[in-house]
């Protein structure tokens, strides 16, 4: 059976008229609902799409490198997370331990 890993991840939610945006700031990847619940689901899946795409095309280890995303082999405690995006007061703003398959090559 494959290992697990975790990363960290910042998600940023606003409203913006009538929907919910959401962005995964480390990942890039975005997307809205209509209410915040929507949102988050939505921002769920697409962080999970991005994560397999990586894995797909073999570039997950180059993307972390390249973004900076430390990948952990066992689950960090919720203390040594940090959010290092600047606070707005019109955001919500959530860390996320994000559960994914371990690198073939991690260390």
């Amino acid at each position: 059976m494959e290992s697990r890993g975790y990363i960290i991840v910042t998600i940023v939610f606003q409203r913006m008229g009538r929907r919910w945006t959401a962005q995964c700031v480390e990942l890039g990847t975005a997307t809205f609902g209509r209410s915040l619940v929507e949102a988050d689901e939505k921002i769920t899946e697409a962080i999970l799409l991005h994560l397999n795409t990586l894995e797909d095309v073999n570039e997950r280890e180059q993307f972390f490198n390249e973004h900076k995303i430390k990948f952990y082999s066992c689950k960090p405690k919720t203390r040594q997370v940090q959010i290092s995006v600047p606070l707005d007061e019109k955001a919500l703003t959530r860390v996320r331990i994000q559960p994914i398959p371990a690198l073939a090559n991690a260390s």
